[in-house]
């Protein structure tokens, strides 16, 4: 196969030829070619032949496969097209540019690597359209993925005795499994080696995928198929490290095992992340703060509903973040225990999904309006099921706190009504809804959390 290009320095293929060689297209062909009008004030490239039309660009685009040019259109002045030779036709893209180069969701820095990219996918995509449809079929994600390993030596005895591919077309960028360095299969092998504890419950969580580029030639930890294309090749989960196709992305299951070298902090980190991270049943703050607060202060005046020194809370967080469960909260480092109720309202305010999370508050703002108190009953033990298993865990052991909160309440003031009012909003927040509305729920918030504080034992 041979592909032609049109580029604008002969002397600088590099990057061009790398990526055709991971295609395993060996033989190609770099023409120079220079648009026969120049506009040097264009922001874009030197390629801007002004306003011409399309029948225009395809005569001048007609010498050879892969030549291109830049073209102002004529139906929308102002607006800007690429005009590429790709299968003996001329196809048209709008040209954005904000800082870099885009037609899609990918951004460039220079055109030449726009349509580098755009040749390598265009080519991939209607030479290996059958098999890029059938690549989440058989994927090698369930014979070495996170369900079936137990550890790094069988990894390496499965890469030896992986199960035949089905036949695919003949392309050298189409690896098997077989041909795998062990080093990129990283997130596998580290999820393989870990020894799952009997006390912490097996939470589901979905993966939290982000685009990524990789560095050289790189394959999906799913599917096991080359990822093209000169930026954006894939996704990458920020939690785990699992590299896979975006296509492939949307078949993983929702097994995500993060890795602390990813989840960095303790506030405002994802609960469930938070708690598979740490393999606990719960985010490791809550337990430690509840249990000093009740070592030393279920008898204080005004618990939880007097605040401690911001700057003091703040280095509580900051402890947290820095040392995780070593962080010392003792009465050695903090002799106000205000301060310690503070830090733990403060991480429940600052998780990005609310504790009774954004689903499930609807539900939740219902049940606090039901007046009968059976019925309200009823209903709070079905929203309660909508709530992730280590959100509902972490609130049935926050009730169960506060309801012996409530037991000193001679001694602290604090009655299920009164802690209602302090963690209604901090433990339900309105997903996006206008004030006044999110005002009226207040009461409700309220209500909500003094019946799962009274009945806690019933509930949960």
């Amino acid at each position: 196969l041979i592909i032609t290009l049109f580029i604008e320095d002969p002397f600088q293929p590099s990057s061009l030829t790398l990526s055709l060689f991971q295609l395993g297209l060996s033989s190609f062909n770099l023409i120079s070619c220079f648009p026969h009008t120049y506009n040097i004030m264009f922001p874009l490239s030197s390629r801007y032949h002004g306003m011409i039309s399309r029948e225009e660009a395809d005569q001048l685009l007609s010498q050879a496969e892969g030549s291109y040019l830049i073209r102002e259109s004529q139906r929308q002045p102002g607006t800007y097209t690429l005009a590429l030779r790709f299968g003996n036709q001329t196809r048209n893209f709008r040209l954005y540019h904000d800082g870099k180069h885009f037609v899609g969701e990918k951004r460039f820095e220079s055109i030449h690597d726009l349509v580098t990219d755009g040749l390598i996918t265009l080519y991939i995509e209607t030479k290996a359209a059958e098999y890029i449809a059938k690549m989440t079929i058989n994927p090698i994600y369930e014979h070495v993925g996170y369900t079936t390993l137990n550890q790094e030596p069988t990894l390496k005895k499965l890469l030896t005795h992986s199960p035949s591919k089905p036949t695919s077309p003949a392309s050298t960028f189409w690896q098997p499994i077989s041909s795998f360095a062990l080093s990129q299969l990283t997130s596998l092998v580290r999820r393989a080696t870990l020894r799952e504890s009997d006390l912490a419950p097996k939470y589901e969580k979905v993966h939290n995928f982000k685009v990524h580029t990789f560095r050289g030639p790189h394959w999906c930890e799913y599917c096991a198929n080359f990822m093209w294309g000169l930026i954006a090749q894939g996704v990458k989960c920020a939690d785990c490290g699992l590299n896979v196709h975006k296509q492939c992305s949307k078949v993983v299951p929702n097994d995500c095992q993060p890795d602390l070298r990813h989840v960095k902090k303790v506030y405002s980190c994802d609960l469930t992340t938070l708690v598979k991270a740490h393999n606990t049943k719960r985010p490791m703050v809550v337990d430690m703060c509840i249990q000093e607060i009740e070592a030393r202060g279920l008898q204080s005046e005004g618990l939880y509903r007097i605040s401690g020194f911001s700057e003091l809370i703040e280095d509580v967080k900051l402890a947290f973040d820095r040392d995780g469960e070593k962080a010392d909260i003792s009465s050695n480092a903090y002799e106000d225990i205000n301060i310690i109720t503070g830090a733990l309202k403060l991480y429940f305010r600052e998780l990005p999904i609310p504790l009774i999370t954004y689903d499930a508050y609807p539900r939740f703002i219902e049940t606090g309006k039901i007046t009968d108190p059976e019925k309200r009953l009823e209903s709070l033990h079905e929203a309660l099921k909508l709530l992730p298993p280590a959100h509902c865990e972490t609130l049935r052991y926050l009730m169960a706190h506060l309801k012996r909160v409530t037991q000193y309440e001679k001694e602290n003031l604090m009655s299920s009504e009164n802690l209602g009012i302090v963690f209604g909003p901090t433990l339900m927040r309105a997903p996006e809804l206008d004030a006044m509305t999110a005002l009226n729920d207040i009461r409700y918030q309220r209500l909500v959390v003094e019946t799962l504080i009274t009945n806690e034992d019933v509930l949960f």
